[in-house]
């Protein structure tokens, strides 16, 4: 059950992160610099967020430094977060999944799907930058 509530708490805080961001980069980015300027944009500041979100929640819901139990919490998150990403953008903006798939920006997509990796895999990755610990 620590890893279901690690891998919700996980992409609460990405996805949050990303519509606040989202927020700020359609309405006033977006028009200024076109979609993958403003999208290429954001990303730097979304892999800041992953690092510390993953390092919070592997703090707060203490989890071991296990791969299995990292990868799970990583995996099931990135669930998650597809799941919400796509309801929403499907539904927001009246496409079919293929559509909305096809609408994304090569550049800026390529490098989405890069971040969608790391945040998979950050949970693990921030386990084996800290210091060696008892679990």
């Amino acid at each position: 059950m620590k890893v279901v509530n690690a891998a919700v708490a996980y992409f609460a805080l990405a996805f949050g992160a990303g519509f606040v961001l989202g927020m700020i980069r359609v309405p006033f980015l977006v028009p200024r610099f076109g979609e993958r300027v403003a999208e290429l944009g954001e990303m730097p500041f979304m892999f800041v967020i992953i690092i510390f979100s993953a390092r919070f929640i592997a703090t707060r819901f203490a989890l071991p430094r296990a791969v299995s139990v990292r990868l799970a919490t990583g995996f099931l998150a990135l669930g998650f977060l597809l799941t919400a990403e796509l309801l929403l953008g499907v539904a927001l903006q009246g496409l079919s999944l293929g559509q909305y798939i096809a609408s994304r920006d090569p550049v800026s997509g390529s490098v989405y799907l890069g971040m969608l990796a790391l945040f998979a895999v950050m949970p693990l990755i921030v386990a084996r930058l800290q210091r060696p610990g008892p679990n």
